[in-house]
């Protein structure tokens, strides 16, 4: 059978309840506080938080190097990359945390 899963074709959570279909999570905003331009402090990882969910994370040079979708629990954030691989990050005193990166929020100019 094809088409849209059904609660029952959908995983269940230790408490029953089943996970939600992911697929329409890149239409869905986030937290409008994590939204923006994250940077290290070397300028050389820059990490675009979408306000569709969506991230873009350039690498140096290297433009989308890495691109997918995260979702905001309090001040944790979970990333899917496009390939599937998952990292998670946590903002603390507005710096975040990502992994074993520290980011930045980029100021505007003044």
């Amino acid at each position: 059978m094809t088409g849209r899963p059904t609660d029952t074709d959908r995983s269940r959570n230790s408490d029953g309840s089943a996970d939600h279909d992911r697929s329409a999570d890149t239409d869905r905003p986030t937290h409008p506080d994590v939204v923006g331009t994250w940077v290290t402090a070397d300028g050389y990882i820059r990490q675009q938080l979408l306000p569709n969910g969506r991230y873009d994370e350039a690498r140096g040079d290297r433009r989308s190097a890495y691109t997918g979708r995260y979702t905001v629990t309090g001040s944790h954030l979970d990333y899917v990359d496009d390939t599937g691989f998952t990292a998670t990050g946590d903002i603390r005193d507005g710096v975040l945390y990502h992994e074993h990166l520290v980011l930045y929020r980029e100021q505007g100019p003044s």
